[in-house]
């Protein structure tokens, strides 16, 4: 086993345990070099350590997460982001996010059908390609609590997601839901989805790392 390692000058000594806004720039630039290499095919995978976002915005570098950071460094000619999913995977358990890191009062505006069927599709696709799965099924998060309850606990999803479920399903996507969130992850829902689609960053995560905290990918 060899390991290469790249240098990658900081502007200030860096003291283990101690975050420094100043050396922002040499931390995106690591993760720049790291998203072309793989894009030019020299490397196969990036694996990243946690990044705090809060010092590089303190920096005054707009900074959100990987996941929003890589599809910006590839938007197309037009400045629009590519496309991307953000999965986290522990042993069986795999966990898709329709929004990646916002505001808990701005997921709602953040879900549309336009983009819960582009994250179907994504989703879809890798879970054949990259995990061998034939016909994947997807579980599909509702937004409010038990799903809307039948509109009674808010409108997306009715109004939102089971309109892009249906979509999906006619493209040949085994999505299904809206599912109630506190429900969905229970073993005999997850026995029927090889997938979960949660519709923010805590709906989802926070049971996948109870169950591979560290060991989650």
């Amino acid at each position: 086993v060899v390991v290469y390692c790249w240098p990658f000058p900081v502007a200030a000594h860096m003291v283990p345990g101690q975050l420094d806004s100043r050396n922002a720039p040499a931390v995106l630039a690591m993760l720049r070099a790291a998203a072309l290499a793989a894009a030019a095919g020299d490397v196969a995978a990036i694996v990243t350590a946690p990044v705090q976002k809060s010092v590089i915005a303190d920096a005054g570098i707009p900074f959100t997460g990987h996941t929003e950071f890589f599809a910006e460094l590839f938007a197309d000619a037009t400045g629009n982001a590519c496309p991307v999913v953000m999965l986290l995977v522990a042993d069986t358990l795999r966990v898709a996010l329709a929004t990646t890191h916002l505001p808990l009062r701005a997921v709602p505006d953040a879900i549309t059908q336009e983009g819960l069927l582009q994250t179907l599709h994504i989703l879809d696709g890798s879970l054949r390609t990259r995990f061998g799965i034939a016909k994947p099924r997807i579980a599909v998060l509702g937004l409010n609590p038990h799903a809307g309850e039948g509109g009674y606990l808010g409108h997306e999803d009715t109004a939102v997601i089971a309109p892009a479920i249906a979509i999906a399903r006619a493209a040949g996507i085994a999505a299904f839901g809206p599912l109630p969130a506190d429900t969905a992850f229970t073993p005999k829902a997850l026995a029927q989805a090889d997938a979960v689609l949660a519709m923010f960053h805590d709906q989802g995560l926070p049971v996948l790392k109870h169950v591979g905290f560290g060991a989650g990918v």
